[in-house]
């Protein structure tokens, strides 16, 4: 690891000194945290954390270093990263490169040996804020005024900045173990896929469950979509505020006047909600791990989940038409919800996992169900 003294400076003035890691220089965005133990180049490569600065609670990060077929997206969406205490070799027989190596060739500037803890702890208390992670011999004021500068994400629109501009089509299905291989399903319905900034597991779960993805622009229209003649539309994932995205939102409220079966995770849950006339706001902190517990109201189950998000929808005026049917076992958010009576649902947390848990892996079923 590099020698190079490192310092990250939050807007509220706290500093955490530190090593340099990955890339010299310098970077600003809005510091988050992820409490899963694996999976870090998923997280890393996930366009939902556009702008933002990750610390990882697991101390030891890089241990199996980077492959392609791990990554969610075609290259680095964070803008720095923040460790306890990186690995100083990889060690996975599926590794073809070493993490540091890796986001140098990315350009992503990091900090490591720092007590990621205590600047946790600082976060829950104080709320997520802008930080600047320094290695390039910025001064600590630079850094703070770099800091208090910087426009926040409530109230942007990033859909926009990541989505793809023009369609494409999806039929590779989950990578196996076993053979080493991406599955190749046998297609058989077509499912309209939003591209919000869209991880590609979910992409690969549609597929596995027999499904011919086309993946549209975030900015596509109802008739282009209808258009296409989708047996079933997906609304993505993908960063920033959703209330900042009204242009999709008249787009989804005219696409659920429809029969076609509607599927939305996270972004596209939080798009779905607004169009069904709910709101949303931007929670304290955020929900961003592999270890989140979720109550299925209609069933009384609880799901162990992976999230990722910093905004949530607001459960203070919901219509008679929709039933909340998932909440966190945190704080009580809404994970979940459904219109009644039609082909329309979404959840927040991610059931495609990568990196996380399998036990919201039915949602994909439930889908692939309703197009049947």
């Amino acid at each position: 690891m590099n020698d190079k003294q490192a310092q990250l400076v939050l807007a509220d003035g706290r500093i955490f000194h530190g090593q340099a890691y990955g890339a010299i220089g310098h970077c600003v965005g809005e510091v988050c945290f992820n409490t899963s133990m694996t999976g870090y180049q998923e997280i890393l490569t996930d366009p939902s954390y556009t702008d933002q600065i990750m610390t990882f609670t697991y101390p030891h990060i890089g241990n199996v270093g980077v492959n392609d077929v791990d990554a969610e997206s075609d290259g680095v969406s964070v803008r720095g990263v923040i460790v306890r205490a990186p690995s100083r070799i990889t060690s996975n027989y599926r590794a073809e490169g070493d993490f540091e190596a890796w986001l140098q060739q990315q350009g992503v500037v990091g900090i490591a040996d720092i007590d990621t803890r205590a600047l946790v702890r600082h976060l829950r208390d104080n709320g997520a804020q802008t930080g600047v992670i320094v290695s390039d011999g910025m001064s600590e004021s630079d850094a703070l005024t770099m800091a208090r500068g910087w426009e926040v994400l409530e109230g942007r629109d990033l859909v926009g900045q990541v989505s793809r501009d023009q369609n494409g089509d999806w039929d590779i299905g989950t990578y196996d173990l076993d053979t080493v291989a991406f599955e190749t399903p046998e297609q058989h319905k077509h499912v309209v896929a939003f591209d919000f900034g869209c991880k590609r597991n979910i992409f690969r779960k549609l597929v596995d469950r027999g499904l011919k993805v086309t993946i549209v622009p975030a900015q596509a229209s109802a008739a282009e979509v209808l258009a296409l003649k989708p047996d079933g539309i997906f609304l993505s994932n993908g960063p920033g505020d959703p209330a900042a995205v009204g242009y999709a939102v008249e787009t989804i409220r005219e696409l659920i006047k429809g029969d076609t079966p509607v599927f939305g995770i996270c972004m596209g849950h939080q798009l779905l909600s607004q169009a069904l006339g709910l709101s949303t706001f931007k929670l304290k902190f955020g929900h961003r791990g592999g270890n989140h517990p979720v109550k299925d109201e209609t069933t009384g189950k609880i799901e162990i989940t992976s999230q990722n998000h910093g905004f949530a929808v607001r459960d203070d005026n919901v219509p008679e038409h929709v039933e909340i049917t998932h909440r966190s076992l945190f704080d009580g958010t809404v994970e979940g919800l459904r219109v009644k009576g039609r082909p329309v649902f979404s959840v927040q947390y991610h059931p495609e996992a990568s990196p996380g848990p399998h036990d919201a892996d039915y949602l994909f079923d439930r889908f692939a169900d309703l197009l049947k």
